[in-house]
């Protein structure tokens, strides 16, 4: 409850302190969707010095300095992956997320929730309409999307987990709710290039996509809504979905972008090519990167579009040093506002052994924040507060962070007067420092 009070204190001082002229709100933070996964086994979280972490949500508001989390939810999860026949991390259903949203409210943070519409992953190749769902007539499909979605935003605002931002989809560069097996690009609703118009597929995306804003409108009228897709390497490509959007009429507030170099392009190339050109199109739509991620290791042999070791090697340094630039990088741009990991829980496979009783997931990625042998975390753990201007792993305060004249700012930027005894407990900038201050 007291840091329930304090968080609003601190939504309340910003509030009434953010003018024109301050810095952009920025949120930094990460896709923690199978934490409850790996907590359920007791897999241990320690921090780079070894020590351990009780609880990683409220670590990473305390100490990492993220502001935000996202989660993904899925209608009826089916837990062994339907293509690769294991376990993928598909175990998060409305209960599950309400209590994790709940806990990422509770930390003061901003809740983002990524509606997947599917019961396994909805990405690029992958958007298949729910098995429950199948039966059902387009004019009942549309239907569903709105009941299905208020009913869970209604879920979660009655547990008192209500999203601040809510994503009507992911990554559905290439569609939504899709029959038959998607995967097979004739099966896609745009059958060759999304880009190319087909009237008839866009005006049933367009439909669907506002039948869950509808949903957002009503249930949580004061979140955001964010259009989320992966074409970020190709700036012509984005710039033209967005346009059909548009054309379409959707009803959305914020652009989502997935980053990932190797799939993507650099840093210093084909990313500030889609931002500018992004907002070039759409002036008044900010822009935040909801996925991004770098191996720590293990450098995969195929699926890579671009070999990007030779900046960054596949090690736990690479991907500090990745997060870093990305974060100098994505602050260049005052309408990019927000940074979030995907997937830093990962923890190897969950508990202690490889065994069937503590399997979170089957396989390691390689792009999680904590090393999965002996549980510390990784470097790179502390770098993503640097896109808000606090860089934790360097414990320094950026050259553009508020500073001086004896005033105390939150790490949001947001001026909280000169008294440091009228302040309550939490992280600030002051004199150019950063400093703690204790209940």
């Amino acid at each position: 409850m007291k840091r329930t009070l304090i968080s609003l204190v601190l939504l309340t001082a910003i509030s009434m302190s953010l003018h024109a002229d301050e810095q952009v709100q920025r949120l930094a933070g990460g896709d923690i969707s199978l934490l409850p996964s790996y907590e359920e086994y007791n897999t241990p979280y320690k921090d780079q010095d070894g020590k351990k972490i009780d609880d990683l949500v409220t670590y990473a508001a305390d100490n990492l300095h993220w502001n935000a989390c996202r989660v993904r939810l899925f209608v009826n999860p089916c837990i062994i992956d339907p293509d690769t026949h294991d376990r993928q991390g598909e175990v998060q259903d409305l209960d599950y997320v309400t209590k994790l949203g709940k806990r990422i409210k509770e930390a003061g943070m901003s809740f983002l929730l990524d509606f997947h519409y599917s019961d396994s992953w909805a990405d690029p190749v992958k958007q298949r309409i729910p098995l429950a769902w199948q039966a059902l007539s387009e004019e009942e499909l549309l239907d569903t999307m709105y009941t299905y979605t208020r009913m869970c935003l209604k879920t979660l605002v009655d547990a008192g987990a209500t999203p601040d931002y809510v994503q009507v989809g992911n990554e559905i560069s290439y569609g939504i709710l899709l029959r038959g097996n998607s995967a097979k690009s004739e099966d896609r609703i745009f059958p060759r290039d999304p880009y190319d118009q087909h009237p008839e597929q866009w005006d049933r995306f367009c439909k669907l996509i506002n039948q869950g804003s509808s949903a957002v409108r009503e249930v949580c009228p004061e979140a955001k809504i964010i259009i989320h897709i992966e074409r970020t390497g190709d700036y012509v490509a984005c710039v033209q979905f967005y346009n059909n959007l548009e054309q379409g009429k959707v009803d959305y507030d914020i652009i989502g972008l997935s980053y990932y170099p190797f799939w993507h392009g650099r840093l210093n190339a084909e990313l500030p090519s889609t931002l500018t050109n992004l907002h070039k199109a759409h002036p008044n739509k900010p822009i935040q990167i909801v996925e991004t991620a770098y191996y720590n290791s293990n450098w995969p042999k195929d699926g890579i579009n671009f070999d990007t070791r030779s900046t960054y090697p596949a090690t736990s340094e690479g991907q500090s040093n990745y997060l870093a630039d990305l974060a100098k990088t994505l602050r260049q741009y005052d309408y990019v506002t927000g940074l979030y990991y995907w997937f830093p829980e990962e923890n190897g496979n969950g508990g202690p052994k490889w065994n069937e009783n503590t399997i979170v997931i089957d396989g390691w990625i390689n792009r999680g924040l904590f090393n999965p042998n002996n549980h510390k975390a990784y470097p790179g753990l502390y770098r993503l507060g640097a896109f808000l201007g606090i860089d934790a792993a360097a414990e320094t305060v950026t050259d553009d962070a508020p500073a001086g004249n004896g005033i105390y700012y939150t790490l949001l930027g947001v001026a909280m007067g000169t008294d440091r005894n009228l302040l309550p407990a939490g992280m600030y900038i002051h004199n150019g420092k950063k400093i703690q201050i204790s209940e």
